[in-house]
């Protein structure tokens, strides 16, 4: 499996002294304690961004982001991986470089989480207290949610129609395997004790560019990062911000592997739900993971049996291709997975969040002798995604060998120090190594280089498939000037 694929996680930041109410300027605090960067000084390059373009083929009014030199620097810090950690909307957020396979994605977030516990500290340290916190989920359980959002670059030439079609049901039964768990119910939703996702009580439609109100199940922004006329990005909002690594791995996994099918017109489900933003509400809220689908056709499924039906879409894909073995692994905890929550879904506490935080808050209420309504019960779904690894309940359950790990501390460092290897991100890693002082600016699709006598000069990355290590490791064998470095792109 190679695919561009990348995450972007808001952070939910939280002050405990009435004297800092503003989250912006929390976020912005947050940040501004970030270690280990290679050039502080670099823009974020906002030239070739647009978000206000529509997949369905029409532009959206709106004024693309284009701040002062100084709010950029603010706004924006480039990261030794060639990720992002910045300021959007109200909230940090962390986007991992282009990863090429799920299994980096989930190094990649993690090392994000790493950095940004890390800032946290180093703000909590400047203060001389824990004014400050911070939580990886989607919700303040006050009416707000903020995103989790997946990033699957695949050709132009599918058209999004027949993407968002394949999608929407897939996406509405996707939950059962990743979804975060939440106490409770907010945006006017019916009330229940306890659900499988933060997220779905905030979708209100099928299709729209929104992600912030009006929240659709498809998002339809056309902004790909990319050369326009070849690649488009999809651009997933559904998802849930996990704690397990082995929910992300399948959530990216599964997906990556539709966009794979798509791509190469391989044969998938054709499910029609008679209404997909009812249905993913109604199969948050069921824990047996057996709820009844109503379908167009007047029949009716079940959110494991449209799971069911993409795997075995992809096993008939795969059966006459090669097989890679990150493919080859999803496709296996795909199944082992399917299988357990049919048999009883409450054996997946050792691999799926919305499980183990349940039985986590389970045996609370059991020793305490309390409800889902007890406030304490609220504090614990919240502490569940604490980024402070001695203070969140997850980091507790890793600790203690009650949750299942796929990443190794020393990958998860070395995602912190280094871009993935087979995408342009090497090519940006690469640069804040070897020339961080001539590093003016950067973003997904650029680097600005400092030239000499006040030029800037810039190199366009827009192939994301190019500009990888074995493309790119020679140009900087030596590397000493933007100068030489020009040159040996003009020869290659």
């Amino acid at each position: 499996m190679l695919r561009i694929l990348g995450t972007e996680t808001e952070f939910g930041i939280i002050s405990r002294s009435t004297g800092h109410p503003d989250p912006v300027a929390n976020s912005l605090r947050l940040i501004s304690h970030c270690p280990h960067l290679p050039t502080p000084a670099a823009l974020w390059d906002y030239e070739n961004e647009n978000p206000f373009l529509d997949a369905r083929g029409f532009p959206v009014e709106g004024e693309p982001e284009r701040p002062s030199a100084t709010y950029n620097r603010q706004l924006n810090k480039v990261l030794p991986n060639a990720g992002r950690l910045y300021v959007d909307g109200a909230h940090p957020e962390y986007s991992t470089p282009e990863c090429s396979n799920p299994r980096e994605v989930v190094a990649y977030e993690r090392a994000g989480d790493h950095i940004v516990a890390e800032c946290l500290a180093r703000l909590n340290h400047s203060s001389g207290e824990e004014n400050f916190l911070v939580y990886r989920n989607n919700s303040d359980g006050k009416g707000n949610s903020f995103g989790y959002h997946e990033n699957y670059i695949l050709s132009r030439r599918i058209p999004f129609e027949q993407i968002a079609s394949v999608l929407l049901p897939f996406f509405v039964s996707r939950p059962i395997f990743c979804g975060a768990g939440k106490v409770g119910a907010e945006n006017g939703s019916d009330p229940v004790s306890y659900q499988i996702s933060q997220r779905a009580d905030f979708f209100e439609c099928l299709l729209d560019l929104n992600t912030m109100v009006h929240r659709p199940i498809i998002n339809t922004r056309d902004e790909p990062h990319a050369h326009q006329g070849d690649y488009r990005r999809l651009h997933v909002i559904v998802g849930d911000a996990n704690m397990s690594e082995v929910s992300t791995f399948l959530k990216i996994g599964t997906t990556a592997i539709i966009m794979e099918m798509l791509e190469q017109e391989g044969a998938l489900p054709h499910i029609e739900l008679t209404d997909p933003v009812k249905a993913i509400k109604a199969v948050s809220r069921d824990l047996t993971v057996k709820t009844s689908l109503p379908l167009h056709n007047g029949q009716h499924t079940t959110a494991i049996a449209i799971q069911r039906a993409f795997l075995q879409s992809a096993h008939d894909f795969y059966r006459t291709r090669e097989v890679s073995p990150i493919t080859k692994e999803v496709l296996v905890r795909w199944e082992s997975t399917l299988a357990t929550l049919e048999r009883d879904p409450f054996e997946l506490r050792r691999e799926v969040d919305w499980v183990a935080k349940h039985a986590l808050i389970q045996s609370y209420m059991d020793r305490k002798q309390c409800s889902w309504k007890d406030p304490r019960v609220a504090m614990m779904d919240l502490q569940y995604h604490d980024v402070r690894p001695t203070k969140g309940l997850y980091y507790t359950l890793e600790r203690t060998g009650q949750i299942e790990r796929l990443t190794l501390d020393q990958e998860v460092e070395r995602a912190r120090q280094t871009a993935p290897a087979f995408t342009r991100a090497y090519f940006r890693g690469q640069c804040l190594k070897h020339l961080p002082k001539q590093v003016y600016g950067m973003s997904w699709t650029s680097v600005l280089l400092h030239s000499g006598n006040s030029t800037i000069k810039r190199i366009p990355l827009m192939d994301p498939y190019r500009g990888t290590q074995q493309l790119t490791q020679e140009l900087f064998r030596d590397i000493t000037s933007v100068d030489q470095l020009i040159s040996r792109l003009g020869k290659s």
